[in-house]
């Protein structure tokens, strides 16, 4: 049985663990200072997937967006299914728990994005009823 609640900063290991296997590293204390920034928003939400056990199988983070061309929608922020439980319904499960929340808000468009190399989310997403509407790219700049 996989349970879906919302994340308090008490999460942050496990979050920061699980982030750790996408390819972004974070310390527990980093994750903890995010989880309480976000709790603070009624903006975002995050949420985990656990078994009965307790184990930590997944989390997601949505955020409410506006853009100036687009308005008001959600986003997917983040989404992670831990090694050796993927295609067994957590992500689905996570999935429909931001949808409901994105309901709660009286939010009728949600988005996620996707890095090229993710082929399994690529089929995932399609599979949940979500449309490719762009490609893109990225570009970032570190200042300081």
């Amino acid at each position: 049985m996989i349970l879906v609640r919302a994340a308090t900063a008490d999460d942050a290991a496990e979050i920061a663990e699980l982030s750790a296997e996408l390819g972004y590293p974070s310390s527990e204390q980093a994750m903890r200072a995010r989880l309480l920034d976000l709790q603070a928003s009624a903006a975002d939400w995050v949420a985990l997937a656990q078994e009965r056990g307790g184990l930590t199988l997944g989390w997601v983070h949505i955020a409410r967006r506006v853009t100036l061309e687009d308005g008001e929608a959600a986003e997917i922020l983040g989404l992670v299914v831990r090694s050796g439980v993927q295609r067994r319904g957590v992500g689905r499960r996570l999935i429909e728990a931001a949808e409901q929340w994105c309901r709660e808000q009286s939010l009728a468009t949600v988005r996620v994005r996707s890095n090229v190399l993710r082929q399994a989310a690529h089929e995932f997403y399609p599979a949940l009823g979500y449309q490719r509407t762009k490609s893109q790219h990225v570009y970032t700049k570190m200042l300081g």
